[in-house]
């Protein structure tokens, strides 16, 4: 399966990350990660790509990661599916006082414009 996991540097993201790696390496999915702005995040694109790397180097995966700029659920949109993506992986997804989930704006966007399997990690 060709996977893409985006990436913004949530705890979310980061337990995506890792979950994502443990089921491709499992899998033999060909994974891409893309590391997006995220203006909701503390954490530098470095930082996260730093953290990125790290998951993978430890996992042995051979996995393709990609810089990605402008408007996160927008551009992950445009690249799954213009490069025939079977999956948009995505961390998210935090339980209001009420048990609603709440979604963060990137991942609202792509669960309601993706025509690409979405994966909600929590």
């Amino acid at each position: 399966m060709k996977v893409l996991l985006g990436i913004g540097g949530s705890e979310d993201s980061f337990t995506a990350l890792e979950q994502t790696v443990s089921r491709a390496v499992l899998a033999d999915d060909d994974l891409t990660v893309a590391v997006l702005d995220n203006p909701e995040s503390d954490r530098t694109k470095d930082e996260i790509g730093e953290k990125v790397e790290t998951v993978l180097a430890d996992a042995d995966l051979d996995a393709t990661v990609r810089d990605v700029s402008g408007d996160p659920g927008s551009r992950l949109l445009d690249i799954a599916e213009s490069e025939g993506y079977d999956q948009i992986v995505l961390g998210g997804g935090q339980r209001s006082p009420m048990g609603k989930i709440r979604l963060g704006h990137i991942a609202e966007f792509v669960l309601l414009n993706s025509h690409v399997s979405v994966k909600l990690v929590r």
